[in-house]
């Protein structure tokens, strides 16, 4: 009978692994431990095991797709065997619904239904000479706009490229634009008040048309909005914005005259100045032809910088430092003021690039973890300054004799384990409604790999000895930087150490890595000026800061840990008692 394999949760963070390769293809004989397949998770590259015996009958996830925890991965059966009937209830349990949501679909079905026969018994707008004008996105950020003051009111005559109101947005206060020629039937926001992108703000059209009617039919049409962003926004490309119905913030037609006339404002729609900037234009250099002299797009699209005048093109940026002389006789009130340098900005143009990447295993977990843990998690931090001039001679003297060379982050590692086993409160997991007192120690300790972060551990770090810790230390980084972990590596730690210090970091705050209830973040050691003896003298520093999480740790616990691992830092011979 065939078996369906589904994919193992392979780590504790787990929640989906993605086909790296398969190892079989699909008729081929699969005996119990063969390798089926290698799947990249949140931690490692590991092998997918087959626990059967059959042919594969059936592949369900191709190389380099994710699939989640328990998702059907392959059958495996005997040759010839149909499993149609199987894939069909796979496929069916995929796809199926609770009574409760199959009603509610219903109802949705049935809700739908009647909002579309209304809009079928809707009124027919095609012979209203009227047009809607609606919120239009002037920002990348924009969600709403304030009507800071409108220009028109109702009644009023519009002609195409005239302004309507002002309108605040999260950026600026920018122009409305009328796109449209007709009477200003209906405004639908006062001023000072806010609307939603794509919102009604007022109808334009032929003076009597039935613009109430044309509002019903809008309002109607707002039923199947939901369903339609994906549409309106591919339409709200730049290029295509002048040819809305809705408006936009380019310019009317007036007289040409140039942009810059009025001192301090450059008359210029926002796309004309977008294009200008983008096509390396000094936007001051364009006759506009637009109302009130404005530079608009056409404007833009038909200059050309070869007019500007060869002499300002060609004119060097020179400063004259000379300096000026003061006329025989003149007192220096009555000299003439220096003429101030001329410059011209020069114009750069540039292409915006950006390359989109597909976020990793590991990535999304880091995120989803520490986002977890940082926004659960009351976390408060605790910075202390530690003497390491011992420290640094005890180093020497221990790799001297040590088979295997020794950092202080290894010391580090060993402090703060001896330091746990004298507050134990500090050796705790938070797990929601209990708290794990954990007696053994097992330090955790980040490793910075090409696609994140992972944290092996070193289990019961304070009974092994120095040269025991930085040897396995060692040997788990470059595990990980192999991606060749096992669960086992990376699991159980009840407390963490990341050191950032070989980068020449002074300090940092790290977020606690969950269940533990403390990280603690070790930066650089630095020669600083140190009192010793009523005397300044130089020094090594290192500072270290606790992150602790406040549902398990109080600061007074969480500072009483930091002063023992600063005297065992301080004075390491302790270390090895």
């Amino acid at each position: 009978m065939a078996e369906v394999i589904r994919m193992p949760k392979m780590s504790d963070t787990m929640e989906e692994g993605v086909i790296a390769s398969w190892l079989k293809k699909e008729g081929d004989r699969v005996a119990s431990g063969d390798i089926l397949a290698e799947v990249e998770t949140d931690k490692a590259t590991m092998e997918l095991e087959s626990f059967e015996d059959g042919v594969l009958l059936h592949i369900g996830v191709k190389e380099n797709e994710a699939v989640p925890v328990d998702g059907v991965i392959a059958v495996i059966g005997e040759k010839g065997e149909n499993i149609d009937s199987l894939l069909a209830d796979i496929q069916g349990g995929v796809k199926s619904t609770s009574g409760t949501e199959k009603a509610k679909a219903e109802e949705s079905v049935s809700n739908n239904n009647g909002k579309a026969s209304q809009t079928e018994e809707s009124v027919d707008t095609s012979d209203i000479k009227a047009k809607v004008i609606t919120m239009p996105k002037m920002s990348d950020t924009m969600q709403e706009g304030v009507i800071a003051s409108w220009l028109k009111k109702v009644g009023d005559k519009v002609e195409s490229g005239d302004i309507l109101a002002e309108v605040e947005t999260d950026k600026a206060t920018m122009e409305l634009e009328a796109y449209e020629d007709g009477t200003l039937l209906y405004i639908g926001v006062e001023e000072g008040e806010s609307i939603a992108i794509d919102g009604v703000i007022a109808v334009i059209g032929e003076k009597g048309a039935d613009y109430k009617a044309l509002l019903k039919a809008q309002k109607t049409k707002g039923v199947d909005s939901e369903d339609k962003d994906t549409e309106a926004t591919s339409g709200e490309d730049i290029t295509e914005d002048e040819e809305k119905v809705g408006p936009e913030f380019s310019p009317s037609r007036s007289e040409e005259t140039l942009a810059a006339d009025e001192p301090g404002r450059v008359k210029a729609s926002p796309l004309a100045k977008k294009m200008a900037a983008d096509k390396g234009f000094d936007i001051t250099s364009i006759r506009g032809t637009g109302e009130n002299g404005r530079v608009v797009r056409k404007d833009v699209e038909n200059y050309q910088p070869q007019q500007v005048p060869a002499q300002q093109a060609a004119a060097p940026q020179t400063f004259d430092t000379k300096p000026q002389a003061t006329p025989e006789g003149a007192t220096p009130e009555g000299a003439k003021p220096e003429a101030q340098p001329s410059f011209q900005m020069p114009q750069v143009v540039g292409e915006e690039k950006y390359e989109e990447v597909k976020v990793s295993q590991m990535r999304k977990t880091i995120a989803r973890r520490l986002a977890e843990s940082k926004f659960s998690a009351p976390h408060f931090y605790l910075t202390m300054e530690i003497d390491m001039d011992k420290a640094i001679e005890a180093r020497k003297s221990l790799n001297d004799l040590s088979p295997i060379k020794i950092s202080f982050n290894d010391i580090v590692i060993k402090a703060a384990a001896a330091a746990l086993r004298q507050h134990p409160k500090v050796n705790v997991s938070w797990l929601g409604d209990k708290m794990r007192l954990n007696q053994h120690i097992n330090i955790g300790v980040a490793v910075a790999v090409e696609e994140g972060l992972l944290v092996p551990v070193v289990r019961f770090a304070d009974s092994k000895s120095l040269s025991h810790v930085a040897a396995e230390v060692k040997d788990l980084a470059a595990k990980a930087k192999n991606k060749q972990l096992q669960p086992k590596d990376w699991e159980g730690s009840t407390f963490t150490v990341s050191n950032l210090g070989m980068f020449g970091i002074e300090e940092f705050t790290a977020i606690i890595n969950p269940p533990d209830a403390c990280i603690m973040a070790v930066g650089g050691i630095k020669q600083t000026p140190v009192v010793k003896n009523s005397q300044i003298v130089p020094g090594n520093v290192m500072k270290v800061t606790l992150s602790c999480d406040h549902r398990a740790v109080d600061g007074a616990v969480g500072s009483a840990f930091l002063q023992t691992f600063k005297a065992l830092m301080e004075d390491p011979i302790r270390i090895l008692i």
